[in-house]
């Protein structure tokens, strides 16, 4: 038995959220803090990112930051650690997509979704892990995967490349750095309500009937399904869980 009286607890973590302003990175974030955490959240709007870490309180900061570029993450965890201390949970979770046929797909419109959720989110997870590894405890890293890695969703081709993608940097990384004291695991979610949702919903209308078709519970899950999933995954309640990916779905991984 761990000595631990309450291993779900965050009090002494400090988490960067990636779109953190919104939809499940804030949920993420209200998830995280409600446990103790102190938060970083960013994205690229500052309005946005204002009002939602005013909403967290005072364990949380903001900071306008855009993933694809590479080079700034260093001064990310630099304004990370001045405001809150050694960053020992990263969450990559901002994300866009495109929608429509494959065929019409641009090379453009393919690499701005693939730069944000791979190529963003690696360079993120590198800056983070040379940090934790570097000092005594180590940390975690929680990549926001989808039901798009898990099976074929038509006309999101980009964005199901990027989140398959996302499994094999969880399980590559998990395999050469938990040795090192960074844990690494994603979380799959199902259809969540948020806005991003909603758009997809209204631009595809048969496609709510065809996802509760396919979720056993018949619902949509709520943001802070996933934030419980993350406070999980980044508490030593999950110490000895690396290089896994945990649905979120309400059963939709497994429906039919």
């Amino acid at each position: 038995m761990s000595d631990n009286p309450d291993p779900f607890k965050l009090e002494d973590q400090v988490a960067v959220i990636t779109g953190g302003g919104t939809g499940i990175g804030l949920g993420v974030a209200q998830c995280f803090v409600s446990q103790g955490a102190q938060v970083v959240i960013t994205g690229r709007r500052k309005e946005v990112l204002e009002s939602a870490a005013a909403g967290l309180g005072e364990r949380a900061s903001y900071q306008v930051h855009d993933v694809t570029e590479t080079d700034t993450a260093g001064t990310l965890f630099d304004h990370a650690e001045e405001r809150h201390g050694p960053v020992t949970c990263l969450v990559n979770n901002a994300g866009n997509q495109v929608r429509k046929p494959a065929e019409e797909i641009t090379d453009e419109e393919f690499n701005a979704v693939w730069h944000v959720h791979v190529s963003g989110a690696f360079a993120l997870s590198q800056e983070a892990a040379r940090r934790m590894m570097a000092r005594e405890g180590g940390g975690s890293i929680i990549f926001m995967a989808s039901m798009a890695s898990l099976f074929g969703i038509p006309y999101v081709l980009p964005y199901a490349a990027a989140k398959t993608a996302h499994l094999g940097l969880v399980r590559t990384l998990a395999a050469e750095w938990s040795g090192r004291g960074v844990r690494v695991n994603a979380i799959a979610p199902g259809w969540i309500e948020t806005e991003m949702t909603r758009g997809a919903f209204k631009e595809v209308p048969d496609r709510l009937v065809k996802v509760m078709g396919r979720t056993p519970m018949n619902t949509l899950g709520k943001p802070d399904d996933i934030g419980w999933a993350a406070v999980f995954l980044a508490s030593s309640a999950a110490k000895f869980i690396t290089g896994t990916c945990i649905p979120v779905d309400g059963g939709a991984a497994i429906g039919f």
